[in-house]
């Protein structure tokens, strides 16, 4: 058996155990460290730095790669508040696919929703009378850098707030910011020979690069 940990992590918080860098004004961020007092986890693909929402760790290799591997293909839905009032139009082009700089995204599945009644964001989203906002909720299942922000300003409506709902069948439901659940799962059978000696530890995460504004 293996241990996971879903953690709904707060704005703001890095996805990472320390801050090697610290912020751009040289103040040291607030990490998972923070938040989790549970040893030999590690998370298990990533979340930006300004996104909240679900992320998973594990204390198992083989576990973390399943989840965190874009080549498996577990899908991924986030709740994301736009600028605007997003179009159909719009909507259709998210769901075959948009071209951004490192390729085209695969198809995703894409849907208007109404606003979900979950926390306030601290600091709020910027208000502004005349610009309305809208939701949808976006499940793809690949993971390029900062993807869905970047696949919403792509087809002009520039991602607000964005919070990660569900990773494959796991959800945050019940979980406030900064709350974890632990459980106990059935680790993936490893693969024979090197590989799976190697799988057996989940790998320790490089201290993220600054992010971008």
């Amino acid at each position: 058996m293996a241990t996971l940990i879903l953690f709904n992590k707060p704005f703001r918080v890095l996805c990472q155990f320390t801050d090697e860098k610290g912020g751009t004004d040289g103040t040291l961020r607030a990490t998972l460290a923070d938040w989790l007092k549970i040893p030999a986890v590690y998370p298990a693909g990533r979340l930006d730095y300004d996104s909240e929402g679900l992320l998973l760790l594990t204390d198992n290799g083989q576990l973390q790669h399943q989840i965190a591997s874009p080549r498996l293909k577990m899908p991924k839905t986030y709740w994301v508040q736009v600028e605007g009032e997003i179009s159909e139009t719009a909507l259709k082009k998210l769901r075959e696919g948009v071209e951004l700089k490192d390729g085209k995204t695969r198809p995703a599945e894409v849907s208007t929703m109404a606003p979900p009644e979950i926390w306030p964001r601290n600091p709020p989203v910027r208000y502004r009378a005349s610009i309305p906002t809208s939701w949808v909720k976006l499940t793809i299942t690949e993971g390029k850098n900062r993807q869905v922000r970047r696949m919403t300003a792509a087809v002009g409506f520039p991602t607000l707030r964005l919070v990660r709902y569900g990773i494959g069948d796991w959800t945050l439901d019940g979980l406030s910011p900064g709350e974890y659940r632990a459980t106990s799962v059935h680790a993936p059978s490893p693969p024979p020979g090197t590989a799976a000696r190697k799988a057996a530890k989940p790998r320790k995460h490089a201290p993220r690069r600054r992010p971008r504004p």
